[in-house]
């Protein structure tokens, strides 16, 4: 097993064993990639401040989600297509979620059933909701995850229409991949791949497929979520499914302060200030630098956790010196699950775990529910001139 030392190490391992199409699928944004970058790169901007000659003993890095204690503060978020990185992908992930301690978010757009999850898991976990225009579709998706015993509803909000990524349609994305020549030659230098593929009978869109009105296949499945994305999702229509699920409510896909305001006037029991990892909204700001002005404008009313651009766990501290809850991570658990199936995901969460203990000692703290903004150099202009219409403040 190599040594790995950073989630960096995970996504050049990723690369080498993962199919082209599915890694393009992971690693990249709509249109330009601008807001894709900008996810990560912003976090530099925000420097530590040393502390030194402090009792650094005892450190916890425990915290709550949904009133629930956790290992440290990250869920795994939902991402589409996880079973495709890997062969059951999204069941190995719970269970590395569920044996580390943190929640894992099962995506609509999931290979694995929620039904299969909850056989193989046998432990609650939480379930996103994209909102399609079949009605009856999510109702009984609702029902069904009550079923599973799923502890939590995360509601995406910002997908009401679909973000154009270059790589999904020069590579003709599809799951299973369609057999065309370039598409083999890519299949055959991953065989190992492929070899677990063909050993699981998850190969389609398992929450999904059988599911939905009309879709029996994956033929019929195409055309159907093409057509389903809901450009009418409104705050009525997410009062609905609030009352609809009746239990605790996540809402998705945050990015200001207004939008915050409402989801707590709604209800929201927690809110993810996101933009779907650069993949919807190219030009939009990075999570990190709107995360403080949706504090401000919450002030402590639902939990608020930070998701897209996190790679270490100076990230996820430098989230919660701004105010975060808690964070979630995408991408650097896929490029884990990728690279090594479930034990690659426990790979990911113990880089996390270890930058996030050893910085945060070092900023002179030992409980990660003390730290505050002032472990931080924060740029006067870190929010930039686009604050300066009041929008955001």
């Amino acid at each position: 097993m190599p040594v790995i030392t950073s989630i960096e190490d995970l996504r050049r391992i990723f690369r080498r064993v993962t199919p082209t199409m599915f890694y393009d699928y992971c690693e990249s944004g709509s249109y330009t990639e601008q807001t894709f970058h900008d996810n990560t790169a912003d976090f530099r901007d925000l420097r530590f401040r040393q502390r030194v000659a402090v009792d650094m003993s005892d450190r916890s890095l425990k915290s709550t989600m949904l009133g629930r204690e956790v290992a440290l503060p990250l869920a795994l978020s939902p991402v589409g297509s996880t079973g495709m990185m890997r062969a059951d992908g999204e069941i190995k992930a719970a269970r590395a979620a569920r044996d580390y301690g943190v929640p894992f978010t099962l995506s609509t757009m999931s290979i694995c059933s929620m039904e299969a999850v909850a056989r193989a898991t046998q432990a609650p976990f939480w379930y996103q909701l994209y909102v399609m225009r079949d009605e009856d579709f999510v109702f009984s998706a609702i029902d069904r995850a009550r079923a599973c015993d799923v502890s939590a509803l995360v509601v995406t909000l910002d997908l009401q229409i679909l973000g154009q990524r270059h790589k999904d349609l020069k590579n003709g994305l599809s799951a299973p991949p369609k057999p065309t020549p370039r598409t083999l030659l890519d299949l055959s230098r991953r065989w190992r791949w492929g070899l677990e593929m063909l050993g699981t009978r998850n190969r389609s869109f398992g929450n999904i497929v059988g599911h939905a009105k009309n879709v029996g296949n994956l033929a019929s499945l195409s055309s159907w979520t093409g057509e389903q994305f809901d450009p009418r999702l409104d705050w009525d229509k997410v009062a609905r499914l609030r009352d609809r699920w009746g239990g605790k409510l996540i809402l998705k896909g945050i990015l200001d302060a207004r939008d915050a305001q409402r989801a707590v006037e709604i209800g929201a029991d927690a809110i993810v200030v996101s933009n779907h990892g650069g993949r919807q909204l190219d030009g939009a700001l990075s999570s990190i630098r709107v995360l403080p002005s949706i504090v401000r404008a919450v002030k402590g009313r639902t939990g608020i956790w930070l998701d897209s651009g996190i790679r270490s766990g100076q990230d996820i501290l430098k989230a919660l010196a701004l105010g975060a809850d808690a964070t979630m991570i995408g991408r650097a658990y896929i490029y884990g699950l990728g690279a090594m199936g479930e034990k690659g995901v426990t790979a990911a969460l113990d880089v996390l775990r270890g930058e996030l203990d050893t910085t945060m000692a070092l900023c002179g703290h030992r409980d990660i529910r003390e730290v505050t903004r002032d472990i931080l150099f924060v740029p006067a202009d870190f929010e930039g001139r686009w604050a300066e219409d009041g929008a955001g403040r």
